[in-house]
């Protein structure tokens, strides 16, 4: 079963197959994928900067090798342990870590999958359950779904790949059926695997902590293997759920970058593994650690979508189709092109401490300088004076405000802003009416301790009684008032990770089962208030990762405000993920999570490159501090379309220089905003440059604040001097729009 048929998307060819010499080549705008039969198996030969068409340049090199079986009688170099497949088994004589692994009824875990047929087809086809890239017509992309089958096991498994017609990436992800009479258990299902047939890469991925998110790691690949992985039922702020291989000459604006980015939200597990021959294997899908998964009979599992990039402009390159894939084709709903709003959240001002007075008055002085979102942080509902109850039980707490959510949100959209709430679903409270109720409703195992972390369990989400209630106490929430925007928390990760409610030979796809859960809750609400902006939070970017995007179109980037952190915390994070979905606050000084003081301007600047809001006591600001606030809020509306919609460029890394710098351009490169920001004052004062990129070298631009009018090429080769200046952490700006002549 199959077409070979060139597919035409208004001239451009996406997926051709040639059934002659049963090759597979897939095309975006600018790199080609390329695998082919042989015996049955599914080989990758290549990916890579795009080529017409594969003449087969550089066939597969068939060379008998020691302890390595071959996989075909007659060819004795024909050996699995060598050939790049394209999604590799354990046990029949390739040694390299397997994409997948499947136990049978009689306890083997030996499969063999060949080529049993494929279909290319226009579209991309929804995936069940899960968070995905897609399309909103048709013609945007073509798939192909290959087939491979095991009779002896009764497994069928579909390879399905999607190449879009706008945007520089290919999707992949499995689906598991089992055709057969028996029950099969998957131990291991990756998205992606590739084979690449050299090792000359370095490693990049992004490692951290609560309050020290994303720091970029770079480093060479070594014989073995490197795993970057998450077992703590998120994808966590210990690991982003990425990698990217880099030519060893790459840079951010040069050379080759293959990026693979998982879409969902759990446990996950990236493995580069160099052989013996200098090879590399790469793989990204759902972490095999605890895991295991029942299919009976015709039942199907599906992995969750993994989104691989080609560059060979670099890291840039690489980040920028991210950027604009998953902000207009992963992110969803009325905010996904809307401009957001300007907000300021009470949590710092008032911790728990809060009432209608206080709330009040940080409004009023938000309506002065023209702040449009206010946001009513944890310490609402139930008895929440600490964080040691009432998670689960949300109604209003009277005594903080005897007026109700409703009353509140009528006086602050009377002042002309919204209002935004904050919730923490996904928890409960020991000390709460629901848990005193339903204390079987969260993760735990019988006969063990239930490990306490921030005073809270988890809820069981693979559970629908407990997603009903949530659904239930949350809408009746979100339906009695004008509330516009709500923070989505959660604030501790998984532990005795078992359901009162499977089996026991289902016990280990509780984790996956919860993110699964957690989807559907996510999408029952935000279908059912289309008009509420919803933002992912997990003790600030702990769970940011492209399957919380597609439900909620912005994440609070760290609970960490501190301007200085944040210079690193967001330029790692814009390695895959749009500054639109990067939440940015100015807080107070000394700052709350390090002690760091830093004047406003370097605050503002620093949070103006994301989404902009402020998270302080606005009543404790002096005169000249408002005055200066008004003019940020004032500044950014006039920059926000090209921030939250531009093209955006990584000039000077805060992990290699100290400093920091960036830009913004517009789509039609007509303007331009550049911030540099000099963390240390040097005692003997060198004379910095700023260089922008994505410029117009054809255009001239002029100064917004000087008039001072210079090319395009100019601006991006020979530069500006930074001001000498003395003092520790400065940030500097500056804005250029195209000269019309």
């Amino acid at each position: 079963m199959h077409h070979n048929k060139r597919r035409h998307h208004g001239g451009f060819v996406v997926i051709n197959y040639d059934s002659k010499n049963k090759i597979f080549h897939l095309q975006t705008q600018k790199a080609s994928y390329v695998m082919h039969i042989d015996s049955g198996y599914l080989l990758h030969l290549y990916w890579g900067k795009k080529i017409n068409r594969y003449r087969g340049s550089r066939p597969l090199t068939e060379m008998p090798r020691s302890f390595a079986p071959y996989a075909d009688p007659a060819r004795r170099g024909f050996t699995l342990s060598t050939l790049p497949l394209e999604y590799p088994a354990y046990g029949n004589g390739d040694y390299r870590h397997p994409a997948y692994q499947i136990q049978l009824e009689n306890g083997s875990t030996i499969t063999d999958l060949r080529y049993a047929g494929h279909v290319i087809y226009s579209g991309k086809k929804k995936l069940n359950g899960l968070p995905a890239t897609y399309i909103e017509q048709e013609q945007e992309a073509q798939s192909l779904d290959i087939m491979l089958q095991d009779p002896v096991a009764g497994l069928s498994v579909v390879l399905t790949y999607s190449v879009f017609r706008d945007f520089n990436a290919i999707t992949r992800s499995v689906r598991f059926e089992n055709i057969g009479a028996g029950v099969l258990r998957i131990l291991n299902a990756v998205s992606a695997s590739i084979d690449f047939r050299d090792d000359e890469y370095d490693s990049l991925s992004f490692y951290g902590s609560h309050n020290n998110e994303r720091n970029m790691d770079r480093r060479p690949l070594a014989p073995g293997s490197r795993v970057i992985e998450s077992v703590r039922g998120a994808s966590s702020p210990q690991h982003d759920p990425f990698f990217a291989l880099m030519r060893q000459n790459a840079d951010e604006a040069k050379g080759e970058v293959f990026g693979f980015s998982f879409v969902y939200s759990g446990n996950f597990r990236s493995q580069i593994e160099v052989d013996q021959y200098k090879t590399t294997r790469a793989s990204i899908g759902l972490n095999l650690f605890d895991f295991s998964w029942r299919l009976d009979p015709d039942d199907t599992f599906q992995t969750p979508e993994a989104v691989l990039v080609y560059s060979d402009q670099g890291l840039g390159g690489m980040s920028r189709t991210y950027h604009h894939l998953y902000r207009e084709r992963l992110a969803r709903g009325k905010y996904r092109d809307q401009l957001r709003p300007i907000l300021i959240n009470n949590w710092e001002a008032t911790y728990f401490k809060l009432n209608e007075k206080k709330l009040l008055a940080i409004a009023k002085e938000a309506q002065k300088v023209n702040i449009e979102l206010f946001v009513l942080d944890d310490g609402w509902f139930g008895h929440r004076d600490n964080d040691k109850s009432s998670l689960g039980d949300w109604f209003v707490d009277k005594r903080k405000l005897p007026h109700g959510l409703a009353w509140l949100s009528n006086r602050i959209h009377e002042m002309g802003l919204q209002f935004g709430l904050w919730f923490e679903p996904e928890m409960v409270s020991p000390d709460s009416d629901l848990y005193r109720a339903h204390p079987d409703w969260c993760l735990h195992v019988p006969n063990r301790l239930r490990s306490l972390s921030r005073y809270q369990f988890v809820l069981d989400l693979s559970r629908k009684d407990v997603r009903d209630y949530l659904e239930h106490s949350l809408s009746s929430i979100l339906s009695n008032a004008n509330i516009n925007y709500v923070k989505w928390d959660m604030n501790r990760h998984m532990t005795e990770i078992g359901s009162a409610l499977l089996p026991h030979d289902r016990q280990r796809e509780t984790a996956h089962r919860y993110m699964l859960g957690l989807y559907e809750l996510i999408e029952r609400l935000t279908n059912a208030f289309p008009n509420i902006l919803f933002e992912s939070c997990s003790s600030g970017g702990g769970r940011f990762d492209p399957g919380m995007l597609y439900y909620m179109p912005q994440t609070w980037t760290s609970d960490n405000t501190d301007a200085i952190c944040r210079l690193k915390i967001q330029y790692g994070t814009s390695a895959v993920y749009p500054p639109i979905a990067m939440g940015a606050h100015v807080s107070a000084v000394p700052n709350h999570q390090v002690g760091r003081i830093t004047s406003l301007a370097m605050r503002g600047a620093v949070a103006m490159s994301g989404n902009f809001g402020y998270e302080l006591d606005l009543t404790k600001l002096t005169d000249e501090e408002k005055d200066a606030v008004k003019k940020q809020v004032a500044f950014y509306k006039e920059i926000r379309p090209l921030i939250q919609f531009g093209d955006f460029y990584r000039i000077t890394s805060p992990f290699e220089r100290g400093d920091a710098a960036w830009c913004f351009v517009s789509p039609d490169q007509s303007e331009a905003i550049g911030f540099y920001f000099t963390v240390l004052a040097s005692p003997s004062q060198v004379q910095k440059s700023f260089r922008f990129q994505g410029l117009n070298s054809e255009f001239l631009y002029e100064n917004n604040e000087t008039g001072h009018v210079y090319g395009g090429d100019e601006l991006m080769n020979t530069g500006l001097n930074v001001p000498i200046e003395k003092g520790d952490f400065r940030s500097y700006v500056w804005r250029f729009r195209k000269v019309v002549e």
